[in-house]
């Protein structure tokens, strides 16, 4: 992995020479279009940059943008890596330890998930206050290297108090509702099961999705601050009426994308 990360900070570097935004956006699922609003200086797809894993799921570009947005300096991930894609859970720290060799000291998580709550349902905005890591592994497992982070790192505040403030202040400002909540995290690809939506619910969670928390992990472990935000695009199995598909997914982002773009582009702002 260190020569991963090594080999993909390199590539970076040789294409993109100025100074590298000390904040990274990650786009979920129906949410790429955001990479509008990036005036970017450079566009890198995955699979130009060594050592970078590539992402294969509809709705995920594969390609990162360095410019800015709001008036930020900004990096922009247009499509995330899945465990359920085949990458092996620690492949998902390499773009996020690159990052943080490349000095990035913020990392703004964004994902499509579904929903536990009937009052909130497709189109809501959720703020992550806490997650759930119900998938069984962890991006941090194997030799770790102290100069990176701590073997057991803490994890009582993964999303930043004063960042969460700020997204929550954006929203006003713009008037967009947002919710707050638990995110519960498994591994996916399959959608999960009724009886598994009431479980969750009872653990806490407030919405569940295949993404997020892998990366929210590493960047805590390597010292970022992070912020997250669910687009809920539906209700989860057993409060949903009709069977749940990645298509809606994707429709449902689109149909979003306006209000959570005037958040994002506001939340940015205050971070130029």
């Amino acid at each position: 992995m260190d020569e991963a990360v090594a080999s993909a900070v390199a590539s970076i570097r040789k294409v993109h020479g100025s100074a590298f935004p000390e904040t990274v956006l990650i786009l979920g699922s129906g949410l790429g279009r955001f990479g509008e609003h990036v005036k970017a200086e450079t566009i890198l797809p995955y699979d130009t940059i060594e050592g970078f894993p590539v992402s294969t799921v509809a709705g995920h570009q594969g390609r990162l943008l360095i410019g800015e947005a709001g008036g930020a300096p900004l990096a922009c991930m247009q499509g995330r890596l899945h465990v359920y894609e085949g990458h092996p859970i620690q492949e998902i720290a390499v773009p996020i330890r690159t990052f943080r060799a490349l000095g990035v000291k913020r990392l703004i998580v964004t994902n499509a998930a579904g929903s536990l709550r009937k009052n909130m349902g497709p189109g809501s905005l959720m703020v992550i206050e806490d997650h759930i890591n119900l998938s069984g592994c962890n991006p941090l497992i194997g030799p770790n290297d102290d100069e990176t982070g701590p073997r057991f790192p803490d994890m009582s505040t993964v999303y930043d108090v004063e960042l969460r403030t700020r997204l929550r202040a954006a929203g006003e400002a713009e008037d967009v509702k947002l919710d707050a909540g638990v995110y519960l995290y498994t591994t996916g690809p399959s959608f999960e099961t009724p009886a598994e939506i009431r479980m969750f619910a009872k653990l806490g969670a407030d919405a569940v999705g295949m993404s997020t928390v892998p990366e929210a992990i590493v960047a805590v472990h390597c010292g970022m601050r992070v912020v997250g935000l669910s687009l809920i695009t539906n209700h989860a199995a057993g409060i949903a009426v009709h069977p749940i598909t990645h298509t809606e997914t994707l429709e449902e982002g689109e149909k979003a994308y306006e209000k959570m773009s005037r958040l994002m582009l506001r939340f940015l702002t205050t971070l130029a």
